[in-house]
């Protein structure tokens, strides 16, 4: 190895998941979490939703970018261990009550954890395939 990259990591550009219902993930990931519908490229099973500066990319796991992938995410197998959406405001109650109108169940209530901005309260959910996804916030600040 010679030295650091010529580079420096700024900022998570984009995840993709595969998903069993397109239309279902995209109603979780639009309704629950607020994320915007940029683009859907049917040809390849492939939707790109906004999250502040990030996409999230949904894939069917049955469609030319999934099937690679083998099998969808199950109770013994997921995509990944989880990913986690930095938002504001983090209103405890005004969150539980969003997620208990969509029939959303938190995984544990909101702990103060620990992440890029440093600490902060933060959340578990899944979403209809079985990912786990941290809601996050910042810290208030120190008086």
């Amino acid at each position: 190895m010679n030295g650091a990259p010529p580079f420096a990591p700024q900022q998570l550009d984009h995840l993709v998941l595969r998903v069993i219902d397109l239309e279902r993930s995209i109603a979780f990931y639009r309704d629950v979490l607020g994320c915007t519908l940029v683009r859907w490229r049917d040809e390849l099973g492939l939707v790109h939703l906004r999250a502040g500066t990030t996409l999230i990319d949904l894939i069917a796991v049955d469609g030319e970018l999934g099937r690679p992938g083998g099998a969808p995410a199950a109770a013994t197998g997921r995509n990944l261990e989880h990913f986690c959406l930095r938002i504001e405001p983090f209103d405890a109650d005004l969150i539980r009550s969003h997620l208990r109108n969509h029939g959303i169940a938190m995984h544990g209530d909101v702990e103060d954890r620990f992440g890029a901005e440093d600490y902060g309260p933060s959340l578990y959910i899944e979403d209809p395939d079985g990912n786990v996804v941290e809601l996050k916030g910042v810290r208030a600040a120190q008086i």
